[in-house]
């Protein structure tokens, strides 16, 4: 796993909290000092926070299940829809959908229903409809797109969420608080990190901020994929090796049993002469 390092985060501005009149009391073990009436948020803590949250990351991802990423605010959508892309994991950047979490089921079906249009313009159902309907159609596929494209493969609910500013996401929180899945998240000055199962205290408005704390994330999951790709390609290279250990005996055997047959009906032959000459002596005598 990469090193985190303090002067990164400095130069990316991590350390920038809110003015400390919106600041949340609770967030007071992760403030350094206050400048110029801003909270300033102490890095080396953030950096032994960024480690425990990509230690656990990488083992949820090495499982086989999905991290989900939360981030609705415009400075955050497209830094967390490409780093999200790079690992194959779904996310949310438009308007969370409610019951997301909680009503998965009906969002599976509406998923479901943009395959659904797209089998219709396969087969050729799509062509039979009215002009009407045909847009009607093609609003529904592209509104479904836009808002769940991004979750197409979540076939079950994710190991975990990864929210971006908890305070603007807080719906997600809860729905995930209530299902008990783990939540990481970067939480500014202003949030409580008490909702929060791993916290990375770091400034959540800066592009910057976001997109080296996303960056440090992104590396520790894509480890732990190729962890599971090695595991997994290692498990069938020893299953192949059993295979073949298992079909070489079973060739000798039979190859064995090839070359003992002549002999044996030679055997059976000397063995029948044999007979039929003493038989023969003892007719005669």
């Amino acid at each position: 796993m990469a090193q985190t390092n303090v002067k990164d985060l400095l130069s990316a501005g991590v350390h920038f909290g809110h003015l400390t009149r919106k600041w949340n009391p609770n967030m007071a073990p992760y403030i350094y000092m206050e400048r110029n009436g801003i909270h300033i948020i102490s890095l080396y803590k953030t950096v032994a926070k960024i480690e425990e949250a990509s230690e656990a990351l990488k083992k949820i991802a090495a499982s086989g299940r999905k991290i989900l990423f939360v981030a609705t605010k415009k400075q955050a959508k497209d830094i967390v829809s490409d780093s999200a892309q790079k690992v194959k994991m779904p996310y949310i950047t438009e308007r969370w959908p409610g019951g997301m979490l909680t009503n998965f089921v009906t969002i599976r079906k509406a998923v479901k229903k943009m395959a659904a249009i797209d089998r219709m313009k396969k087969d050729g159902t799509f062509e039979t409809l009215s002009k009407k309907e045909k847009l009607q159609v093609d609003r529904l596929r592209a509104k479904l797109e836009k808002n769940l494209g991004s979750i197409n493969d979540m076939t079950r609910l994710p190991g975990a969420l990864f929210v971006v500013d908890i305070k603007r996401e807080h719906i997600a929180v809860k729905e995930a608080q209530k299902l008990k899945i783990p939540i990481f998240a970067m939480v500014d000055t202003n949030c409580d990190p008490r909702e929060v199962d791993y916290v990375i205290p770091a400034n959540d408005d800066a592009t910057k901020s976001i997109d080296k704390i996303m960056s440090l994330v992104i590396d520790a999951i894509a480890e732990g994929l190729q962890e599971r790709k090695n595991e997994k390609e290692s498990h069938e290279q020893a299953n192949s090796e059993k295979t073949v250990e298992t079909e070489v005996p079973a060739k000798a055997s039979v190859a064995k049993e090839t070359e003992e047959t002549p002999v044996i009906k030679e055997a059976s032959k000397t063995e029948e002469s044999e007979d039929k000459a003493a038989e023969a002596g003892g007719d005669k005598k």
